[in-house]
């Protein structure tokens, strides 16, 4: 039934020679050869003439001060970073009583009734309807695009609202030079008001786009990332083979040589399954955060890579003790901003020396000690005020 109604809403709204692309597709890549579906319409990015402005009508604020935002994304999971951030926000607006609306917009074909489940049972706090923004929004005070998939919708939507833009990554590096590169890169034309985890985005957008950008500083869960008392005798990696920014390989090549010159130390894996390579792995794949504190709990460093936009994880094994390995890069200096982060060169060696000065420090436990209360105070509550200070200002101009 679910099938179905992918090729029925398909067909509905891209035509049936749509429909017959995706199928060869498909048929192509089980033969091995490319053909993959493009993330966005092909109809939304004609339509949008992103050097337009349009006027920018915004909805009487009523009295009581209470918004109204319209939040366009892709469909949520559970396990998801970006869309992690997205409802801690979200979370936050709720609890001072503004609506939020979700208008999901994703190219296969799935319903709101197929997907909102998944929603409800990922981010269950979540008060405010779901919607298809395919089948239009209704006006609002603010109108979020939260991907670069997303901005074109929200560009080309008619409904008011004056359009930001929740900018978590700078996505065009997602891809190689070249077309999606291009259509990424121009979602910062759009006119947007950005909010960005992290200034290093912000002074990006600012500087290469002309686009006005506010920022937010990445928060802590203390409530479930905290250190505790277990022995530690590992290290942690968090792998992610398909999102290519995070480096999968050269993180796996740093474990190797790792693990030869510590044949005694467990190395732990999660993020999602990449089958055992040797003895010291664990293999946890996807974890619940309670399950993936008691994993930093027992590691003394961990290696986090991100060549775009630095990751939740660093914050994360700073607040359980766990000393972060990263890729040495601009982006992650800036927003991390922790003494306690240990940089390397991203070669596997480098890597694996930065892994072993960690496992080899001498009194670990004032190290540990130290790294947690250094990410004391970081709460995600900062990020929300500071997402409501700048709608309060943005809408009143």
């Amino acid at each position: 039934m679910r099938r179905l109604r992918q090729v029925t809403k398909i067909v509905r709204e891209q035509g049936a020679r749509q429909l017959g692309i995706r199928v060869l597709n498909a048929a192509t890549r089980r033969l091995g050869a490319e053909g993959e579906d493009l993330p966005v319409r092909l109809e939304d990015v004609r339509k949008a003439d992103v050097e337009s402005r349009k006027p920018v009508v915004i909805p009487p604020i009523p009295q009581d001060g209470k918004l109204t935002i319209n939040w366009v994304t892709a469909p949520p999971s559970k396990g998801s970073g970006g869309h992690t951030t997205m409802f801690r926000l979200i979370r936050h607006l709720e609890s001072l009583g503004h609506e939020c609306r979700l208008y999901l917009y994703e190219t296969f074909g799935n319903t709101v009734a197929d997907l909102e489940p998944v929603v409800r049972d990922a981010f269950p706090f979540f008060k405010g309807s779901i919607h298809d923004v395919t089948e239009g929004m209704a006006d609002a005070h603010a109108v979020f695009a939260t991907a670069w998939i997303t901005a074109y919708p929200a560009f080309n939507d008619p409904c008011a609202g004056k359009r930001f833009y929740l900018v978590q990554d700078y996505e065009p590096w997602f891809y190689p030079s070249g077309g999606l590169y291009a259509l990424a890169e121009n979602t910062y034309r759009m006119g947007m008001h950005g909010f960005t985890a992290g200034r290093f985005l912000a002074d990006k957008v600012r500087d290469e786009h002309g686009m006005p950008a506010d920022h937010f500083d990445f928060g802590c869960d203390a409530d479930r990332y905290q250190l505790g008392s277990e022995k530690r005798d590992g290290i942690v990696f968090y792998a992610r083979r398909k999102a290519p920014r995070r480096a999968f390989e050269l993180g796996m090549l740093a474990l190797e040589v790792f693990a030869e010159q510590h044949p005694d130390v467990t190395i732990h894996v999660y993020g999602e399954k990449i089958g055992l390579p040797g003895p010291q792995f664990v293999d946890h794949g996807l974890v619940t955060p309670d399950e993936l504190n008691s994993i930093y709990n027992r590691c003394f460093a961990g290696l986090s890579l991100s060549m775009t936009n630095v990751s939740l994880v660093p914050h994360e094994m700073l607040a359980a003790g766990c000393i972060p390995v990263v890729n040495d890069a601009h982006f992650n200096r800036v927003v991390l901003d922790n003494d306690h982060v240990r940089y390397a060169t991203p070669t596997p060696h480098s890597l694996a020396r930065a892994l072993s000065d960690v496992v080899t420090s001498p009194n670990f436990d004032a190290i540990a000690r130290a790294a947690a209360s250094s990410v004391e105070g970081r709460s995600w509550e900062a990020a929300g005020h500071e997402l409501e200070k700048v709608l309060r200002r943005e809408l009143s101009t």
